[in-house]
């Protein structure tokens, strides 16, 4: 089945590590239940079992990858993804497509409404739905250039300070990256990954894991980010910095470092992984959005996520627990 699966994410160009066999190994060795279905060597979907307090529910990020002008591929794979929830006894189905917010793409969900499902708008989005995304085909003068002025700017003022970044995918580093996240967490006001989660994405990633450090010269280390990379994309999936990352340029010096070497090894995306809504004031992502978009590249809203009902009065329960939940964290 993985020679399929790969091979249908491979014709898909929107497809990138969610729906891949390494987020499924990611989730097997946290402890979730993974189902995987392909269908005719065009279609997959890869769903994952979460189970939350509020109730269980099948989660399928970046999802399904199918072609959704095919009216009976959608019918097929959707079907399937509702039986196995039912299976399972989830409450609910949540997916966020691969898909542009624009009258197109929330045109195929009408596809998915026919079927006769209860589709609603989920209360919480699901894996970078607005995001900035790179072109690493372009030369690095072109990808300088393109630039906001202050963040080329803090760039080379990493390379005057004499900065550095190294790669360190050794368990220890990741036991550190977890300890400074943890910290940055409690200034920022979010909830962390467990250092299960960070070691389990490491395992299964292997290569494709990428733990940049920035330091100074003396080697004491100021922001730390891990890129994912699978297929074409990467993507900067988590990050934290220490104190010296308030008077020193290292989130710059990581990312351009990052930038640089995954445009050498082949790599035509790099997905910055999660901004602000456009037009969202006081949303927790402001701060970040404001240093992601100074790279230039271009913004991207996903379809929102979107929820297929199974057990309504037990999802009655989980909208309102999740909307209380956004409220709070200013998502």
């Amino acid at each position: 089945m993985q020679e399929s699966w790969q091979t249908i994410l491979s014709n898909h160009k929107e497809s990138n590590f969610l729906q891949s066999p390494l987020w499924a190994e990611t989730n097997k060795l946290i402890g979730h239940k993974i189902i995987v279905r392909t269908f005719n060597n065009s279609a997959v979907y890869l769903g994952i079992v979460k189970n939350a307090r509020r109730g269980r529910y099948l989660e399928i990020p970046g999802g399904p990858i199918l072609d959704w002008a095919n009216i009976g591929e959608v019918s097929q794979v959707f079907l399937s993804i509702v039986k196995e929830a039912k299976a399972n006894g989830c409450v609910f189905v949540r997916f966020r497509p691969q898909l542009p917010n624009d009258s197109a793409s929330r045109q195929y969900l009408t596809s998915v409404e026919s079927l006769g499902l209860d589709l609603r708008p989920a209360p919480m989005h699901l894996h970078a739905q607005n995001t900035i995304i790179l072109d690493l085909t372009k030369s690095e003068d072109d990808l300088l250039m393109s630039m906001r002025r202050q963040t080329r700017y803090e760039v080379r003022r990493a390379q005057k300070q004499n900065l550095k970044v190294v790669e360190d995918n050794t368990e220890k580093t990741y036991q550190a990256f977890h300890g400074t996240q943890t910290l940055t967490a409690k200034r920022q006001g979010f909830i962390p990954p467990s250092l299960k989660e960070l070691l389990a994405e490491r395992q299964a990633f292997g290569s494709n894991a990428h733990l940049y450090v920035s330091q100074t010269e003396a080697g004491e280390p100021i922001a730390y980010g891990l890129v994912l990379s699978y297929g074409k994309e990467a993507a900067y999936f988590e990050a934290a910095s220490t104190e010296l990352n308030q008077k020193l340029p290292g989130a710059y010096a990581l990312l351009w470092h990052a930038i640089r070497s995954l445009k050498s090894a082949g790599c035509q995306r790099f997905n910055l992984w999660g901004i602000a809504p456009p037009g969202v004031k006081n949303h927790r992502y402001s701060g970040v959005t404001t240093f992601k978009t100074g790279f230039g590249g271009k913004v991207v809203e996903y379809l929102p996520a979107q929820d297929i009902v199974i057990k309504k009065l037990r999802y009655k329960v989980d909208e309102l627990v999740e909307n209380t939940r956004k409220k709070k964290r200013n998502l």
